[in-house]
């Protein structure tokens, strides 16, 4: 009885008996946010790989490895939320190729398997092979094994791996854009729920993931560079800013459209939304999101391309912008995943959502999946520093 009470004290109006406890928490929310950190950490490295922006060359292969590092991770949340993960690899020998969700499966294997790996591997190639001559212990026999057997160093060789690199990364681009955008689109498919059901839903993931995985390797290329204690190279971080501001208006521009759209319609769902997002979600949407993840970081960086201060203004404005972003990405997660689930399906009521700090669902476990791919990241940079990589290639030329 004392249950029964206490589940009815989270009820404003009236819901469907179904809708008192929220489906899907905190953990589905991670799930597209780490995926989107992932897509926009890529199309940062293609800017230099294949249009050329070679001032970008300082972040290249530490997008790269951030990608694959927050790639192993992105499904885990999933996983995790659906309570039988040994069972997980039944979705690739069980096709079903009607279901949504099944199908991100076999998008989510090409990127990982086909695209980022083989990328990885091509452009590191020549490096391992070169390492494993010079290194001893574990690391000579990781590279040994990671070199694949192929050590062949002669230049049509290489010429061969740089001409491939640049083919998977140009087939990269549209599967970065078709990661993400099918979250958006699993999202915007359900019909029954008009907080997620809009055709610009894709749209608006996709350009929110590039606007996080750029502000995500602007801020580990600062730590990064911090931490080793060498200069930050300001002409990349300008640039990177510069591509940071543009993504960030494009972003910005298309959920106002959308927001508009939806007050120019009207529909018969308008009221509990106009409810919910003047209600529950207010302070996440208007506050986290909108001021904070999104506003400040435009005006700061609109400054920026109209009048550049001194470098010791810039560099923590930088640091400061790219957390700002991240936040704001993180919550425009949580008021769609979050939010979406709020209000009854009847309109005519509201139930609520407090987050649990332990359990499977729980804070502390969220927290475990955000910080394992910056334990994976601190590997890879042990074991393949973009630096030395970088500092070996300008030595070569």
């Amino acid at each position: 009885m004392e249950h029964l009470y206490e589940m009815l004290g989270k009820v404003d109006g009236y819901i469907y008996p179904n809708e008192i406890e929220l489906h899907w928490g905190i953990l589905i929310v991670l799930y597209p946010y780490i995926t989107g950190l992932v897509a926009g950490a890529f199309i940062l490295a293609s800017l230099e790989r294949v249009f050329k922006v070679t001032v970008l060359r300082p972040t290249y292969h530490l997008a790269l490895l951030t990608a694959l590092a927050f790639l192993m991770v992105a499904i885990l949340p999933l996983v995790t939320h659906l309570g039988h993960p040994f069972r997980a690899y039944e979705i690739m020998t069980t096709p079903h190729l009607q279901s949504a969700m099944a199908i991100f499966g076999f998008v989510y294997l090409w990127y990982l398997m086909v695209v980022l790996l083989l990328e990885i591997w091509f452009d590191y190639r020549r490096d391992l092979v070169i390492w494993a001559i010079q290194s001893k212990g574990i690391k000579k026999k990781i590279y040994q094994i990671l070199s694949l057997g192929v050590t062949d160093l002669s230049p049509k060789t290489l010429a061969w791996d740089e001409k491939l690199g640049y083919f998977i990364t140009v087939v990269g681009i549209p599967s970065a854009f078709l990661l993400h955008g099918y979250v958006g689109f699993i999202f915007g498919s359900i019909k029954a729920n008009p907080w997620w059901s809009t055709v610009l839903m894709p749209v608006i993931f996709l350009l929110s993931a590039m606007v996080s995985g750029i502000a995500l390797v602007m801020f580990l290329y600062m730590m990064v560079t911090r931490f080793r204690k060498v200069k930050i190279d300001m002409a990349c971080l300008d640039e990177v800013g510069k591509y940071l501001f543009y993504v960030l208006v494009l972003d910005f521009t298309m959920e106002s459209l959308d927001q508009i759209h939806r007050i120019y319609e009207a529909e018969e769902s308008f009221e509990i939304l106009h409810m919910l997002v003047n209600g529950k979600i207010n302070i996440t949407l208007f506050i986290f999101q909108g001021l904070m993840g999104t506003i400040i970081p435009i005006t700061l960086l609109g400054i920026f391309r109209i009048d550049k201060p001194s470098e010791k203004i810039r560099r923590p404005v930088y640091l400061i912008t790219s957390l700002l972003v991240l936040f704001g990405v993180f919550f425009m997660r949580w008021n769609v995943v979050i939010g979406g689930q709020l209000f009854s399906k009847s309109f005519l009521g509201f139930t609520s959502f407090k987050l649990g700090m332990i359990g499977t669902e729980g804070f502390l476990m969220a927290i475990v999946w955000f910080i394992l791919p910056f334990l994976i990241l601190s590997v890879f940079l042990w074991l393949f520093p973009p630096w030395k990589k970088h500092a070996d290639e300008e030595h070569v030329l």
